[in-house]
């Protein structure tokens, strides 16, 4: 069977779908409550979640988006935005890191080739938005695209009106591209090289797109204009074909990338193994269902809707960075060396935000993901010397804190990362805690030299956020502790990092008790303004930062003179005007804005250093303080709308706080095995592990106003403590949640039931 037929039998048959996502006879599935546009109403000013509606599979390797921004805009989708500039495979894990790697098609009718003439009217009434398929309609001409992608490809259908001029524009994106026609194939190949940086002087996304009808109409263009012949390397490069069409003809697209090479990019092609769209398109549905249908809720519609919404961010980043070569191998281009080496690897996520519930989510819910991503941290320590903190895909210059220890440890001491690894991740955490990147100050610990000498970072050597990084750091060798003991390492060793663990205590000022940034002589610095954003501090101040440590709350609360102090200290954050100090950053950054229009205070839900923060009553005796505000923050800063989020959704930390969240628990300490007790959302829930255990998860009298625990009760067993340990939770159990309307102030304030602190 030649080509043109082969492409006719895959491409034969398929039917334009309508524009509703489809519910199963039974009901909705779990996807079908996701709304993938949550958090797309977002600007630069303010973010309501910073999203794009990601069509994608869980963790790929490509996504695909409608690109409303400009080429290199990082706001490459607004929901405001009502013009379609093409279909882009995108990598961006966050406006603020931007994109790589990136090209697009988009379908016109006549030549318009740049990106503003091509541009296309479109409705959100006329779009159709699901995790595993996107249509819309392009009313400036008459077309409706489609789009059903896979890990590594993805399958378009193009319906076109009756013309003589019906085309589609392959733009392979500025910054050093190249393009190919091959007509005797109906193919297109080409690469981009554009980045956003965090890779080497090699890096290139190799492309190829195979269409099921041979091109009336083939160009080159350079710079937005037609050229002569069928290639073209260019600063911008790109191709147009073009088909006589009928009206309600389709033309249909297969396309695959791979960061390794034209061939492998063939290889990813076969991911469609043949499948026609409406085949890849119920076998993307299955794939979502089943990854997302882990956790089976029953709630309010709009709680479900939220729910699985934020579930389906939470499992879409990190990224596979890896491809399957010949012989069924993982195999990955390097960002850290720019050599193609064999094994796992996988990007997009920066551990400042997501060390904090994503990592451990995953522990929970999909530990064989997180087996094959902590082979893949191995491979970037070996491939560059350090654990990295931010990637994307290789070390970004962003951020602070040494979180891969955290994310590392976790996944170890939960018994996810297979054994053989464990000593030489050990090494890379001690490694990457004892140095800094010379090129990427962000990975390894800047300031180190002054940490292990002094026991922090001092506030006047020229290290911006030092308080913050101290308070990180010292969370980070609790974290080197615990893998330490685990694995015998020398006691000398272990004492090491175990007293390093308390230097949090070096900057706790009892005067304000808060945490303040200190000088290389051990003066605190001055002046001192707790409302002070960003100096000392990350994205926040002292009243968002005090908090940061994770691992030894009855320390903190022995630092501010005991629990009545320490929760009139929680207090205060909501019942403080939504005050600030913006000097250091001489605008009112994005952050501060959704604090101050939250009402609720101080409290800045929309960024991460403080999410835990209202679980920590759980560690003072007034748990029902914790269900209070847990409860309220979901309520009010969660929606399934387009505005739906409170700050920026960040790889799925802020979208995993609400899963854990709504099922009534939380892990404030990565590391100590356990979750921290709140007040559940839903109704019922039940989370089918990989062991085939399972937790079941009921509520009873859980009305809208019912915040409050009155009993808890697992295993058909009273349970008073204030947390669950997760090896408890994995050999399966039945947690119960009776709720009221009033706190029961009898229930987990014994000091027995609080969780983990160091100085416990």
């Amino acid at each position: 069977m030649n080509m043109i037929n082969k492409l006719k039998r895959f491409f034969g048959g398929l039917l334009v779908c309508s524009n509703v996502a489809v519910l199963s006879a039974s009901g909705p599935s779990p996807v079908d409550y996701v709304n993938p546009l949550m958090g797309s109403l977002s600007t630069f000013e303010l973010s309501t979640g910073n999203t794009y509606p990601a069509i994608a599979m869980p963790w790929g390797m490509n996504f695909w988006v409608p690109q409303t921004g400009k080429m290199g805009d990082g706001w490459a989708y607004r929901y405001d935005q009502y013009r379609i500039r093409g279909f882009k495979q995108t990598h961006q894990p966050s406006p603020w890191i931007n994109d790589y790697g990136q090209f697009s098609l988009m379908p016109v009718i006549g030549n318009r080739i740049n990106e503003d003439e091509r541009a296309s009217w479109f409705s959100h009434k006329a779009e159709t938005v699901t995790p595993y398929y996107y249509s819309v309609y392009l009313a400036d001409y008459d077309i409706t695209t489609e789009l059903v992608p896979t890990e590594r490809a993805a399958c378009f259908r193009f319906t076109f009106p009756e013309s003589d001029s019906a085309r589609i524009v392959i733009d392979a994106f500025d910054k050093g591209s190249y393009i190919r026609i091959v007509p005797e194939e109906n193919k297109v190949i080409g690469y981009t090289t554009k980045n956003s940086g965090g890779v080497p002087g090699n890096f290139k996304n190799y492309f190829v797109i195979q269409f099921d009808k041979k091109p009336h109409f083939s160009s080159v263009w350079k710079n937005g204009k037609l050229a002569a012949g069928m290639e073209m390397a260019a600063d911008h490069a790109g191709a147009v074909v073009g088909f006589l069409t009928k009206r309600g003809e389709t033309v249909n697209a297969v396309v695959a990338s791979s960061f390794i090479s034209f061939e492998q990019a063939e290889r990813n092609l076969k991911e469609l193994n043949g499948r026609s769209l409406e085949q890849l398109k119920s076998d993307g549905r299955k794939q979502w269902n089943d990854i997302l249908g882990r956790i089976d809720i029953e709630a309010s519609e709009e709680q479900m809707r939220t729910f699985y919404s934020c579930l389906y961010r939470s499992v879409l980043f990190p990224r596979m960075f890896y491809e399957i070569d010949a012989k069924g191998r993982p195999v990955h281009y390097s960002p850290y060396n720019g050599q193609v080496l064999p094994g796992y690897l996988y990007t997009d996520t920066g551990f400042w935000d997501t060390f904090r519930c994503l990592f451990p989510l995953l522990n929970l819910v999909y530990p064989s993901v997180n087996a094959r991503i902590q082979e893949g941290l191995l491979n970037v320590y070996k491939e560059s010397g350090f654990m990295p903190e931010w990637a994307s895909p290789g070390h970004r210059d962003c951020m602070v804190g040494n979180n891969s220890a955290s994310v590392i440890s976790d996944a170890i001491l939960k018994g996810v990362t297979p054994k053989a690894l464990w000593a030489d991740l050990y090494e890379a955490m001690v490694k990457t805690a004892n140095s800094v990147h010379p090129e990427c100050p962000a990975t390894g610990r800047l300031g180190y030299e002054y940490y292990n000498k002094l026991g922090y970072v001092p506030y006047n050597v020229g290290i911006k956020e030092n308080a913050a990084r101290t308070l990180e750091y010292a969370y980070d060798d609790w974290c080197i502790w615990q893998v330490a003991k685990l694995l015998n390492r020398p006691q000398e060793e272990q004492d090491l990092y175990r007293s390093r663990s308390e230097n949090y205590k070096n900057l706790f000022d009892a005067t304000h008790k808060l945490m303040r940034g200190k000088n290389a002589d051990g003066s605190f610095q001055s002046p001192f303004n707790p409302f002070k954003w960003g100096d000392a501090f990350t994205e926040g101040n002292s009243w968002h930062y005090s908090w940061s440590v994770f691992h030894d709350v009855e320390g903190l609360i022995g630092l501010m003179n005991g629990p009545k102090v320490f929760t009139g200290m929680l207090d205060s954050v909501f019942s403080l005007p939504p005050v600030f100090d913006d000097s250091y950053y001489g605008f009112v950054i994005h952050e501060i804005r959704e604090m101050q229009i939250m009402n609720m205070g101080n409290y800045a839900h929309g960024n991460q250093p403080i999410q835990h923060m209202i679980y920590l009553y759980d560690y003072a005796g007034e748990p029902w303080k914790t269900q209070y505000w847990v409860r309220e923050t979901m309520n009010r800063m969660y929606k399934p709308i387009p505005d739906g989020y409170c700050g920026d959704e960040d790889n799925g930390q802020t979208s995993a706080w609400y899963v854990f969240s709504a099922l009534g628990f939380y892990p404030v300490c990565p590391g100590s095995g356990q979750y921290v007790v709140g007040a559940p959302l839903v109704q019922r829930a039940t989370i089918t592990l990989e062991n085939g255990k399972k937790i079941d998860i009921e509520t009873s009298n859980n009305a809208a106003d019912n915040y409050y625990i009155q009993r808890l009760i697992v295993n058909g067993k009273n349970y008073e403590h204030n947390y669950f340990l997760h090896s408890d939770l994995v050999k399966g159990r039945k947690l119960r949640f009776d709720m009221g309307s009033s706190p029961n102030k009898a229930r987990g304030t014994q000091g027995t039931d609080f969780p983990y602190s160091m100085s416990r």
